[in-house]
């Protein structure tokens, strides 16, 4: 990057850092409960910076068009943390950023969530950015550097914080490279030993798809895993199946037992655990940007199944959050009037 590209970023970031974050009306959403009365839900993983770009036209090889571009904070394991804390259970995230002005901006974003954040800093690796790039339905596609967050370490991980928490989340993201898939796993099995549980999110079907279900079952074996958060094409490409019932069912087996929670978009989602089996759909509404809302459907999902064990509540209200934040931009879109109506029903 040139000077005057990494001036121009900077100066970007400094005014969405004074301006617009500092002066949108944000909730304090880990006040709701106290670590003392729960214990806290940990997010290992990625915490980057998405810039999201929609084109208002299609984009021709050597052409130009005019669109949409916003800088957000993100990285799915960060995006679960906060959407943990927004819905009113302690959160915290275990990560890695540079010690950078990106880094310093992204770190004191997730704090205001309410997020504890055990993040270490390099010199070596500049903090992560994700280019995002939103078609006219609103699904999107990415390009990740691979920067400070594929550097965690293990002697990266805060053992006494993941020892004292009560839920570890790893995505398939910590795991596709090593590192960081040593520090990953070395945090769930540091969690499972005293006592917590975890989760797992495959991530991208592409990247299962491009190194094979052997190569990331090898990867994954060491993973204790609890809770599965597969979407549907993540389940086609670690089963082979289509149907969502099939699909549960099968990784239900390949994962000892495990909670399948299987993201359908649209049609909302499939739970299956050893006593319960349940389709629960989802309201029709608009997708203006499907970024980062499957990782806000596993923060409200966590969050809610931790408050009081109901898979059902916890399924609906997922999907609730999860359809709020694909009607507008970023993975973590300002709170507004409907947003607020749904946490308040499901606190």
């Amino acid at each position: 990057m040139c000077l005057r590209q990494q001036v121009f970023l900077n100066s970007l970031l400094f005014i969405f850092a004074l301006t617009e974050r500092k002066n949108e009306p944000r909730m304090i959403w880990g006040a709701v409960l106290s670590t003392t009365t729960q214990r806290p839900i940990i997010a290992v993983g990625d915490l980057v910076w998405d810039v999201l770009v929609k084109p208002n036209g299609i984009l021709l090889p050597g052409g130009d068009t005019t669109g949409r571009i916003a800088l957000a904070p993100g990285g799915s394991a960060a995006n679960v943390a906060a959407w943990i804390a927004r819905s009113g259970t302690p959160a915290g995230f275990v990560g890695k950023v540079g010690a950078d002005v990106f880094g310093d901006l992204v770190v004191a974003d997730l704090e205001r969530e309410g997020v504890a954040a055990h993040v270490s800093r390099t010199k070596e690796h500049d903090t992560g950015v994700i280019l995002v790039l939103i078609d006219r339905a609103g699904q999107r596609s990415m390009v990740t550097n691979q920067a400070a967050d594929f550097h965690l370490l293990a002697e990266d991980v805060p053992e006494a914080s993941l020892t004292a928490c009560g839920h570890v989340h790893i995505t398939a993201w910590s795991i596709f490279t090593n590192p960081p898939r040593a520090a990953a796993i070395r945090a769930a099995q540091i969690a499972k030993a005293a006592g917590a549980t975890v989760s797992f999110d495959p991530a991208s079907y592409q990247m299962i798809r491009e190194i094979g279900y052997d190569k990331f079952a090898r990867y994954t074996a060491d993973l204790p895993v609890d809770i599965l958060f597969p979407n549907r094409e993540e389940g086609q490409a670690l089963t082979g199946e289509t149907d969502p019932q099939t699909i549960a069912q099968g990784l239900h087996e390949r994962y000892n037992g495990a909670l399948i929670v299987l993201k359908l978009d649209k049609d909302g989602c499939f739970v299956l655990a050893q006593d319960h089996a349940g389709h629960y759909p989802t309201s029709d509404g608009p997708v203006v940007d499907a970024t980062g809302a499957g990782d806000a459907f596993d923060g409200a999902f966590l969050a809610s199944y931790a408050r009081d064990g109901d898979l059902a509540a916890a399924a609906k209200f997922a999907n609730e959050v999860g359809s709020w934040v694909v009607a507008r931009y970023g993975a973590r879109p300002p709170a507004d009037a409907e947003l607020r109506a749904i946490l308040k029903r499901n606190a």
